[in-house]
Protein backbone atom coordinates (compact mmCIF):
# COMPACT_ATOMS: atom_id res chain seq x y z
CA UNK A 1 0.00 0.00 0.00
CA UNK A 2 1.33 3.41 -0.97
CA UNK A 3 1.50 5.84 1.97
CA UNK A 4 0.09 8.56 -0.32
CA UNK A 5 -3.07 6.57 -1.06
CA UNK A 6 -6.36 7.43 0.66
CA UNK A 7 -6.07 4.42 2.96
CA UNK A 8 -2.40 5.14 3.62
CA UNK A 9 -3.11 8.73 4.63
CA UNK A 10 -5.96 7.54 6.85
CA UNK A 11 -3.66 5.14 8.73
CA UNK A 12 -0.98 7.81 9.08
CA UNK A 13 -3.49 10.24 10.59
CA UNK A 14 -4.69 7.58 13.02
CA UNK A 15 -1.22 6.67 14.33
CA UNK A 16 -0.09 10.31 14.63
CA UNK A 17 -3.29 11.40 16.39
CA UNK A 18 -3.10 8.51 18.88
CA UNK A 19 0.62 9.12 19.41
CA UNK A 20 0.07 12.78 20.29
CA UNK A 21 -2.84 11.92 22.57
CA UNK A 22 -0.89 9.24 24.47
CA UNK A 23 2.18 11.48 24.63
CA UNK A 24 0.23 14.36 26.18
CA UNK A 25 -1.34 12.04 28.75
CA UNK A 26 2.01 10.48 29.69
CA UNK A 27 3.72 13.89 29.86
CA UNK A 28 0.96 15.17 32.13
CA UNK A 29 1.37 12.23 34.50
CA UNK A 30 5.17 12.56 34.50
CA UNK A 31 4.91 16.30 35.17
CA UNK A 32 2.65 15.72 38.20
CA UNK A 33 5.11 13.23 39.70
CA UNK A 34 8.04 15.55 38.92
CA UNK A 35 6.28 18.46 40.61
CA UNK A 36 5.65 16.39 43.75
CA UNK A 37 9.31 15.34 43.85
CA UNK A 38 10.63 18.87 43.23
CA UNK A 39 8.32 20.37 45.88
CA UNK A 40 9.65 17.79 48.31
CA UNK A 41 13.24 18.71 47.37
CA UNK A 42 12.76 22.47 47.91
CA UNK A 43 10.93 21.99 51.20
CA UNK A 44 14.20 22.46 53.08
CA UNK A 45 15.11 25.58 51.12
CA UNK A 46 12.95 28.51 52.31
CA UNK A 47 14.67 30.84 49.84
CA UNK A 48 13.17 28.90 46.91
CA UNK A 49 9.59 29.33 45.74
CA UNK A 50 7.13 27.20 43.76
CA UNK A 51 8.23 28.81 40.49
CA UNK A 52 11.68 27.31 41.00
CA UNK A 53 10.04 23.89 41.47
CA UNK A 54 8.08 24.38 38.24
CA UNK A 55 11.31 25.23 36.39
CA UNK A 56 12.98 22.11 37.76
CA UNK A 57 10.03 19.91 36.79
CA UNK A 58 9.79 21.32 33.27
CA UNK A 59 13.54 21.11 32.71
CA UNK A 60 13.63 17.49 33.95
CA UNK A 61 10.57 16.46 31.93
CA UNK A 62 12.26 15.85 28.53
CA UNK A 63 14.82 13.39 29.95
CA UNK A 64 12.15 11.35 31.72
CA UNK A 65 9.88 11.52 28.66
CA UNK A 66 12.70 10.32 26.43
CA UNK A 67 13.04 7.14 28.47
CA UNK A 68 9.36 6.25 27.94
CA UNK A 69 9.17 7.56 24.36
CA UNK A 70 9.35 4.08 22.73
CA UNK A 71 6.56 2.83 25.00
CA UNK A 72 4.44 5.86 24.12
CA UNK A 73 4.76 4.89 20.47
CA UNK A 74 4.00 1.25 21.28
CA UNK A 75 0.87 2.18 23.26
CA UNK A 76 -0.26 4.51 20.47
CA UNK A 77 0.20 1.75 17.90
CA UNK A 78 -1.66 -0.75 20.08
CA UNK A 79 -4.58 1.67 20.47
CA UNK A 80 -4.62 2.34 16.73
CA UNK A 81 -4.53 -1.34 15.74
CA UNK A 82 -7.03 -2.35 18.41
CA UNK A 83 -9.55 0.25 17.25
CA UNK A 84 -9.14 -0.82 13.63
CA UNK A 85 -9.69 -4.45 14.64
CA UNK A 86 -12.63 -3.63 16.91
CA UNK A 87 -14.45 -1.71 14.15
CA UNK A 88 -13.62 -4.49 11.63
CA UNK A 89 -11.73 -2.02 9.43
CA UNK A 90 -8.73 -4.31 9.54
CA UNK A 91 -10.88 -7.25 8.38
CA UNK A 92 -12.26 -5.18 5.50
CA UNK A 93 -8.74 -4.16 4.44
CA UNK A 94 -7.58 -7.77 4.48
CA UNK A 95 -10.65 -8.82 2.50
CA UNK A 96 -9.80 -6.18 -0.09
CA UNK A 97 -6.46 -7.91 -0.64
CA UNK A 98 -4.24 -5.69 1.52
CA UNK A 99 -1.47 -7.74 3.11
CA UNK A 100 -0.36 -7.12 6.65
CA UNK A 101 2.88 -5.62 5.31
CA UNK A 102 0.97 -3.28 3.03
CA UNK A 103 -1.13 -2.30 6.02
CA UNK A 104 1.92 -1.64 8.21
CA UNK A 105 3.96 0.27 5.61
CA UNK A 106 2.28 3.71 6.09
CA UNK A 107 2.24 3.28 9.88
CA UNK A 108 5.93 2.35 10.04
CA UNK A 109 6.85 5.18 7.68
CA UNK A 110 5.01 7.72 9.85
CA UNK A 111 6.68 6.28 12.94
CA UNK A 112 10.12 6.53 11.34
CA UNK A 113 9.50 10.19 10.40
CA UNK A 114 8.39 10.93 13.98
CA UNK A 115 11.62 9.34 15.23
CA UNK A 116 13.75 11.41 12.85
CA UNK A 117 11.99 14.63 13.87
CA UNK A 118 12.49 13.73 17.52
CA UNK A 119 16.24 13.31 17.04
CA UNK A 120 16.75 16.29 14.71
CA UNK A 121 14.45 18.88 16.28
CA UNK A 122 13.22 17.82 19.72
CA UNK A 123 16.48 16.39 21.06
CA UNK A 124 18.46 19.70 20.90
CA UNK A 125 15.71 21.44 22.87
CA UNK A 126 15.52 18.56 25.36
CA UNK A 127 19.32 18.62 25.80
CA UNK A 128 19.28 22.35 26.57
CA UNK A 129 16.47 21.86 29.08
CA UNK A 130 18.32 19.03 30.81
CA UNK A 131 21.43 21.21 30.92
CA UNK A 132 19.26 23.88 32.56
CA UNK A 133 18.00 21.27 35.02
CA UNK A 134 21.54 20.40 36.10
CA UNK A 135 22.33 24.10 36.51
CA UNK A 136 19.21 24.69 38.62
CA UNK A 137 20.06 21.64 40.75
CA UNK A 138 23.50 23.08 41.40
CA UNK A 139 22.03 26.44 42.34
CA UNK A 140 19.77 24.71 44.83
CA UNK A 141 22.59 22.62 46.33
CA UNK A 142 25.03 25.55 46.60
CA UNK A 143 22.36 28.13 47.51
CA UNK A 144 24.00 30.38 44.93
CA UNK A 145 21.41 31.95 42.58
CA UNK A 146 24.05 32.58 39.92
CA UNK A 147 25.85 29.22 40.11
CA UNK A 148 26.65 27.50 36.84
CA UNK A 149 27.97 24.03 36.07
CA UNK A 150 31.40 25.13 37.25
CA UNK A 151 32.58 25.03 40.81
CA UNK A 152 35.40 25.74 43.19
CA UNK A 153 36.20 22.03 43.15
CA UNK A 154 38.49 22.80 40.22
CA UNK A 155 38.95 21.59 36.68
CA UNK A 156 41.03 18.93 35.00
CA UNK A 157 41.16 18.88 31.20
CA UNK A 158 43.35 17.10 28.70
CA UNK A 159 43.91 18.32 25.14
CA UNK A 160 45.88 16.90 22.23
CA UNK A 161 47.81 19.95 21.04
CA UNK A 162 49.25 18.07 18.04
CA UNK A 163 50.44 14.56 17.16
CA UNK A 164 53.53 14.93 19.38
CA UNK A 165 52.24 16.98 22.30
CA UNK A 166 49.52 16.63 24.94
CA UNK A 167 48.45 19.38 27.32
CA UNK A 168 46.99 18.70 30.77
CA UNK A 169 45.29 21.67 32.39
CA UNK A 170 44.48 22.01 36.06
CA UNK A 171 42.70 24.97 37.62
CA UNK A 172 42.00 25.14 41.34
CA UNK A 173 38.93 27.32 40.83
CA UNK A 174 36.98 28.69 37.91
CA UNK A 175 34.08 31.03 37.37
CA UNK A 176 32.14 31.85 34.18
CA UNK A 177 31.69 35.52 33.38
CA UNK A 178 29.31 35.98 30.43
CA UNK A 179 31.15 34.42 27.44
CA UNK A 180 34.49 34.22 29.26
CA UNK A 181 35.89 31.82 31.82
CA UNK A 182 38.01 33.04 34.73
CA UNK A 183 40.51 30.58 36.24
CA UNK A 184 42.65 30.72 39.37
CA UNK A 185 45.63 28.57 40.29
CA UNK A 186 46.30 27.44 36.71
CA UNK A 187 48.79 24.68 36.00
CA UNK A 188 49.56 23.47 32.45
CA UNK A 189 51.72 20.39 31.89
CA UNK A 190 52.98 19.59 28.40
CA UNK A 191 53.82 15.96 27.61
CA UNK A 192 55.30 14.31 24.53
CA UNK A 193 53.75 11.28 22.81
CA UNK A 194 55.63 9.01 25.26
CA UNK A 195 54.07 10.88 28.22
CA UNK A 196 57.39 12.47 29.15
CA UNK A 197 57.13 16.04 30.55
CA UNK A 198 58.29 18.84 28.27
CA UNK A 199 57.55 21.89 30.40
CA UNK A 200 55.33 23.10 33.24
CA UNK A 201 53.47 26.41 33.18
CA UNK A 202 51.98 27.83 36.36
CA UNK A 203 49.93 30.99 36.60
CA UNK A 204 48.17 32.75 39.44
CA UNK A 205 45.12 33.46 37.26
CA UNK A 206 43.96 33.18 33.70
CA UNK A 207 41.08 33.81 31.35
CA UNK A 208 39.87 31.64 28.48
CA UNK A 209 39.48 33.81 25.41
CA UNK A 210 38.89 32.88 21.78
CA UNK A 211 41.65 30.43 20.89
CA UNK A 212 43.98 31.01 23.83
CA UNK A 213 44.39 31.29 27.60
CA UNK A 214 45.37 34.75 28.80
CA UNK A 215 47.57 33.90 31.80
CA UNK A 216 48.71 36.30 34.54
CA UNK A 217 51.81 36.11 36.80
CA UNK A 218 53.31 33.12 34.96
CA UNK A 219 56.19 30.80 35.82
CA UNK A 220 57.62 28.38 33.21
CA UNK A 221 59.57 25.34 34.35
CA UNK A 222 61.77 23.39 31.89
CA UNK A 223 64.14 20.63 33.00
CA UNK A 224 67.76 21.84 33.12
CA UNK A 225 66.84 25.51 32.66
CA UNK A 226 66.21 28.35 35.12
CA UNK A 227 62.64 29.32 35.92
CA UNK A 228 61.23 31.94 33.57
CA UNK A 229 58.82 34.63 34.86
CA UNK A 230 56.24 36.47 32.77
CA UNK A 231 53.68 39.06 33.75
CA UNK A 232 51.36 37.95 30.94
CA UNK A 233 51.38 34.98 28.61
CA UNK A 234 49.02 33.77 25.90
CA UNK A 235 48.74 30.00 25.55
CA UNK A 236 47.03 28.70 22.40
CA UNK A 237 44.26 26.13 22.82
CA UNK A 238 41.31 24.61 20.99
CA UNK A 239 39.27 24.56 24.19
CA UNK A 240 36.25 26.80 24.46
CA UNK A 241 33.41 27.33 26.92
CA UNK A 242 31.29 24.69 25.24
CA UNK A 243 33.91 21.93 25.46
CA UNK A 244 34.72 22.73 29.07
CA UNK A 245 31.04 22.81 29.99
CA UNK A 246 30.55 19.44 28.30
CA UNK A 247 33.10 18.06 30.74
CA UNK A 248 30.61 18.78 33.55
CA UNK A 249 27.39 17.52 32.00
CA UNK A 250 25.87 14.17 31.16
CA UNK A 251 25.80 13.02 27.50
CA UNK A 252 22.01 13.45 27.68
CA UNK A 253 22.55 17.20 28.13
CA UNK A 254 24.51 17.45 24.86
CA UNK A 255 22.60 17.99 21.62
CA UNK A 256 22.66 15.29 18.94
CA UNK A 257 24.29 17.74 16.54
CA UNK A 258 27.10 18.58 19.01
CA UNK A 259 27.90 15.02 20.04
CA UNK A 260 30.20 14.18 17.06
CA UNK A 261 32.38 17.21 17.82
CA UNK A 262 32.51 16.34 21.53
CA UNK A 263 33.36 12.69 20.76
CA UNK A 264 36.11 13.72 18.35
CA UNK A 265 37.60 16.12 20.89
CA UNK A 266 37.52 13.53 23.69
CA UNK A 267 39.11 10.86 21.48
CA UNK A 268 41.98 13.15 20.53
CA UNK A 269 42.45 14.16 24.16
CA UNK A 270 42.49 10.59 25.47
CA UNK A 271 39.18 10.68 27.38
CA UNK A 272 36.84 7.71 27.57
CA UNK A 273 34.04 8.26 25.04
CA UNK A 274 31.95 5.10 25.41
CA UNK A 275 29.03 6.88 27.06
CA UNK A 276 28.99 9.65 24.45
CA UNK A 277 29.27 7.17 21.59
CA UNK A 278 26.50 5.06 23.06
CA UNK A 279 24.35 8.16 23.36
CA UNK A 280 25.03 9.27 19.79
CA UNK A 281 24.43 5.91 18.11
CA UNK A 282 21.37 5.18 20.24
CA UNK A 283 19.88 8.44 18.92
CA UNK A 284 20.81 7.48 15.36
CA UNK A 285 19.07 4.11 15.64
CA UNK A 286 16.11 5.36 17.70
CA UNK A 287 13.77 5.84 14.68
CA UNK A 288 14.28 2.17 13.79
CA UNK A 289 13.71 1.20 17.41
CA UNK A 290 10.37 3.03 17.32
CA UNK A 291 9.43 1.08 14.19
CA UNK A 292 10.33 -2.12 16.03
CA UNK A 293 8.00 -1.16 18.88
CA UNK A 294 5.20 -0.63 16.36
CA UNK A 295 5.82 -4.09 14.92
CA UNK A 296 5.70 -5.56 18.43
CA UNK A 297 2.39 -3.77 19.01
CA UNK A 298 1.03 -5.21 15.77
CA UNK A 299 1.70 -8.75 17.04
CA UNK A 300 -0.73 -8.23 19.93
CA UNK A 301 -3.24 -5.78 18.52
CA UNK A 302 -3.82 -6.93 14.92
CA UNK A 303 -6.29 -9.66 15.69
CA UNK A 304 -9.40 -10.13 13.53
CA UNK A 305 -11.55 -11.06 16.53
CA UNK A 306 -11.15 -9.19 19.80
CA UNK A 307 -14.00 -10.95 21.58
CA UNK A 308 -11.92 -13.98 22.58
CA UNK A 309 -10.08 -12.34 25.41
CA UNK A 310 -8.40 -10.01 22.93
CA UNK A 311 -8.36 -6.96 25.17
CA UNK A 312 -6.77 -8.81 28.07
CA UNK A 313 -4.27 -10.42 25.72
CA UNK A 314 -3.47 -6.99 24.30
CA UNK A 315 -2.91 -5.38 27.72
CA UNK A 316 -0.94 -8.20 29.34
CA UNK A 317 1.10 -8.96 26.22
CA UNK A 318 1.93 -5.32 25.65
CA UNK A 319 2.99 -4.71 29.26
CA UNK A 320 5.17 -7.82 29.40
CA UNK A 321 6.75 -7.08 26.02
CA UNK A 322 7.39 -3.45 26.89
CA UNK A 323 9.14 -4.27 30.16
CA UNK A 324 11.09 -7.10 28.54
CA UNK A 325 12.39 -4.86 25.77
CA UNK A 326 13.19 -2.10 28.27
CA UNK A 327 15.08 -4.52 30.53
CA UNK A 328 17.03 -5.94 27.58
CA UNK A 329 17.89 -2.46 26.35
CA UNK A 330 19.12 -1.27 29.75
CA UNK A 331 21.26 -4.38 30.31
CA UNK A 332 22.88 -4.21 26.89
CA UNK A 333 23.42 -0.44 27.13
CA UNK A 334 25.04 -0.86 30.55
CA UNK A 335 27.42 -3.42 29.07
CA UNK A 336 28.21 -1.01 26.24
CA UNK A 337 28.85 1.89 28.63
CA UNK A 338 31.21 -0.28 30.68
CA UNK A 339 33.08 -1.27 27.49
CA UNK A 340 32.14 -4.95 27.89
CA UNK A 341 30.44 -4.88 24.47
CA UNK A 342 31.35 -3.01 21.29
CA UNK A 343 29.32 0.17 20.93
CA UNK A 344 27.73 -0.91 17.65
CA UNK A 345 26.61 -4.26 19.03
CA UNK A 346 25.31 -2.76 22.27
CA UNK A 347 23.24 -0.16 20.41
CA UNK A 348 21.91 -2.40 17.63
CA UNK A 349 21.26 -5.61 19.60
CA UNK A 350 17.91 -4.64 21.24
CA UNK A 351 16.49 -3.34 17.96
CA UNK A 352 17.68 -6.34 15.96
CA UNK A 353 16.49 -8.92 18.49
CA UNK A 354 13.09 -7.32 19.13
CA UNK A 355 12.61 -6.58 15.43
CA UNK A 356 13.46 -10.14 14.40
CA UNK A 357 11.00 -11.60 16.91
CA UNK A 358 8.25 -9.21 15.78
CA UNK A 359 8.78 -9.93 12.07
CA UNK A 360 8.79 -13.68 12.71
CA UNK A 361 5.49 -13.53 14.62
CA UNK A 362 3.93 -11.29 11.98
CA UNK A 363 4.97 -13.72 9.23
CA UNK A 364 3.28 -16.47 11.21
CA UNK A 365 0.17 -14.27 11.59
CA UNK A 366 0.14 -13.54 7.84
CA UNK A 367 0.42 -17.23 6.95
CA UNK A 368 -2.26 -18.10 9.50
Amino acid sequence: MRPTSILGRYLIRQIIFNFLAVLLIILGIIFLFEMVERLRRIAGHPELDIWFAVQLAVARLPKTAEQVFPFVMMIAAMVTFWRLSKTNEFVVMRSAGVSIWGFLTPVCLATFVVGVLNVALVNPVAADLYNLFETLERRMDTKDPTAMLFSNEGLWMREAVDDDKIMILQAKALRPDKDELMLRGVSITELDKKSQPLRQIEAFAGMLDKGFFDLKDVKVFVAGKPVEHYGNMQYETTLDMGKIEDNFVEPEAISFWKLPEVINFYEKSGFAVQRHQMRFWSLVISPLFLVTMVLMAAVFALRPNNRRGGVMFLIVGGIVTGFSVYFLTQVVYAMGNSDNLPVGLAVAAPTVIAGSIAVSLLLHLEDG
